[in-house]
């Protein structure tokens, strides 16, 4: 038995301790039981309550004698277990009696729901469909449906007291009809009742529990973890109590005795005073909701899980213990315990490559591995004896990995330093510290964030290749970035820091203890300067470091012999001299003045005066030889051409045309 307690209610879980292998035979588990105090202890209140697989539905008959618990959505319609109406995935509607099975039907859409309306006997269903379809239970036959406003339906429920039938759908709303007329009396819009200053809410809230208390009450759960109290003459929430963790409701049950509404998500169960909303206390089972069933009048809640095992939990406050476990109430108070360990802990699941990494595969199919999944199981005794066997070091290296994890975690409490790339870590550096500044302004949350270049793909390689290294020396990097020294010492810093850091790590690796690192970069905001004072100081360290260059390069043709240089001339060719580049060097020593009167003396160069009095320059450029032969030979074609035409004007008549006139 495991004991909590929220809020001084104390809730004991009967469900709780090992659980005994299902291969075991009776007398292995007697002999388990007289072993082990664990088991001998644990109090089996209901015996093999569990399921081959899961549970999805858990139901106590009207009598209270009987617990029902299936994998798809019934309905009990008698005081015990003789008439019972199941719902399947398949859209199968099977009836079953005190015998055993008596009849199956169809319904057109699949269900998700349905209720039993007892004055007329019909079975209301609802799925995925707006039709609501009635099958009345005397006649035998489908009666017609009713038609709703949403395109499909999620749960819906009939009042005990006068009767009204209410269908959730997927838009959030609640239909209510009265089954007499079969007309619509009253529409909810939950959905925008739900949504609050406080609720966070992403999508659509969609109706996804729903419960009558009494003749004005009744209870709407919605799939982002609202739960709304409503009173039936009004169409606004009385309360509107929110689970926080934004899971769609499973359940809701009403406790009228102490005015709770017990309402249960996957995650948590939780009851609140339903005048105030105050909560009352709460339950987090190991694993996953699936419903919760409240036992009438008693203090004891069941609930299915996703676990082949139910939960069974007693609450004192809410209620007595049932009568047919009241020696509940003795033991509650004498039985209390730690909480247990989980299930088989006595054994080890190992699969088939650990057997063959421990050097047990010929025990398979032996007493001592027991197959169970895509596994086995095995005494954790004979586990830790033959681990020890085949790994007599495994203290070591237990003892090294302790060491590290303490390592880290005096690590954790320094400076944390990113690990810059190799290439450009000055950019890589000022991206991180942009990064950082983005984060800690207040107005990060209005700008859209873009994504960093050191986490992109496309600029992996500025971080990788040499070849996109940044020449910070270069002329046209220091002109244009003339305070870069400046900021680039607060990055040098950084850098040393990150150094020094790694040799520390590196060195601490070997040993236990190490000291955090107080090193911080010390950044003294300095002054602004004039930007044309900065640009000029670096253009005069520019000028200083060319001149310095180009005395280096004297001394060093200084040094240089010269040697002749020999050049090979293809075969066809015959040299000339060295007329050209001499012609052109002697040409690029004179002055302006004398080049332009060379280029007006070659015909490259006019001067024209204009009307206005300006001069017009025209430079015509130089022909090529292949370009002037060309033009010679057009030349000398057309004087021949004009040598051979002969003229045709001394066939015109001026006396002719003379006489057209007059």
């Amino acid at each position: 038995m495991q004991v909590s307690s929220l809020n001084e209610v104390k809730i004991y879980s009967l469900s709780c301790g090992k659980s005994l292998p299902e291969w075991l035979s009776d007398r292995k588990k007697r002999a388990l039981q007289k072993k082990d105090v664990d088991i001998r202890r644990r109090i089996e209140l209901i015996q093999d309550f569990e399921m081959p697989t899961v549970c999805t539905t858990i139901k106590v008959s009207k009598d209270g004698q009987y617990i029902l618990a299936t994998v798809v959505t019934f309905e009990i319609l008698s005081d015990d277990y003789s008439k019972i109406v199941f719902l399947h995935n398949d859209r199968y509607i099977e009836f079953h009696s005190q015998s055993g099975f008596y009849y199956k039907t169809r319904i057109p859409k699949f269900g998700r729901d349905f209720s039993y309306h007892y004055p007329s006997c019909d079975l209301y269903f609802v799925g995925a469909s707006s039709e609501v379809y009635r099958l009345n239970l005397e006649q035998g036959r489908y009666l017609n449906p009713l038609q709703t406003d949403a395109a499909e339906n999620n749960v819906c429920d009939i009042n005990s007291v006068h009767g009204l039938f209410a269908t959730g759908t997927v838009e959030g709303r609640v239909e209510c009809w009265d089954p007499r007329t079969r007309n619509r009396v009253g529409l909810l819009d939950c959905a925008l009742s739900s949504v609050t200053a406080d609720s966070e809410i992403n999508s659509l809230p969609t109706i996804s529990a729903l419960k009558f208390n009494g003749a004005l009450t009744m209870a709407v759960g919605t799939s982002t973890g609202q739960v709304l109290l409503y009173d039936l003459r009004s169409d606004k929430p009385l309360l509107v109590k929110d689970h926080q963790y934004g899971l769609p409701i499973k359940s809701v049950h009403f406790q009228d005795s102490l005015d709770l509404i017990l309402s249960a998500d996957s995650r948590i169960i939780k009851m609140w005073n339903k005048n105030s909303g105050k909560i009352f206390t709460s339950l987090e089972p190991e694993h996953d909701l699936n419903d919760v069933c409240l036992y009438p009048n008693s203090g004891m809640l069941l609930t299915a899980n996703e676990t082949p095992k139910m939960g069974i939990y007693y609450i004192p406050v809410l209620g007595p213990a049932p009568r047919w476990c009241s020696f509940l109430d003795n033991l509650t108070e004498e039985l209390e315990e730690n909480p247990e360990s989980t299930v088989y802990d006595d054994y080890k699941f190992v699969t088939k490559k650990d057997l063959e990494n421990l050097g047990l595969t010929h025990l398979i199919g032996s007493p001592f591995l027991r197959a169970y999944m895509h596994g086995f199981f095995m005494d954790i005794r004979l586990y830790h004896k033959v681990k020890l066997m085949v790994n007599p070091f495994a203290y070591e290296e237990y003892r090294k990995e302790k060491i590290r994890q303490k390592i880290e975690e005096t690590r954790a409490q320094r400076v944390q330093l990113k690990k810059l790339p190799k290439v450009n870590k000055e950019l890589a550096l000022k991206l991180i510290e942009e990064e950082e500044e983005k984060q800690k302004s207040t107005w990060k949350k209005k700008v859209k964030n873009l994504p960093n270049i050191l986490t992109d793909d496309r600029f992996k390689v500025m971080f990788e290749n040499p070849d996109f290294q940044v020449d910070e020396e270069s002329e046209e990097f220091r002109l244009l970035n003339p305070l870069v020294s400046k900021i680039s010492e607060k990055r040098r810093k950084k850098l040393r820091l990150l150094e020094q850091q790694e040799l520390r790590e590196k060195e601490e690796e070997e040993e236990l203890e190490g000291k955090p690192s107080d090193a911080e970069s010390s950044e003294s905001s300095d002054d602004e300067k004039d930007w044309v004072e900065e640009v000029r100081k670096q253009r005069r360290l520019l000028q200083q470091e060319e001149k310095v260059k180009r005395q280096e390069r004297l001394k060093e043709d200084q040094q240089t012999v010269l040697t002749p240089q020999f050049y090979e001339i293809k075969a066809g060719e015959e040299f000339r001299s060295f007329k050209d580049s001499a012609t052109k060097q002697k040409l690029m020593n004179k002055t302006l003045e004398d080049r332009l009167k060379i280029e007006t003396k070659n015909g490259t160069l006019s001067v024209s005066d204009t009307t206005v009095g300006s001069k017009q320059l025209t430079f015509t450029l130089r022909k090529s030889e292949q370009q002037k032969k060309q033009q010679e030979a057009e030349k000398l074609h057309r004087q021949e051409r004009k040598k051979l035409r002969r003229s045709a004007g001394h066939l015109k008549s001026r006396h002719r045309r003379g006489q057209l006139f007059h």
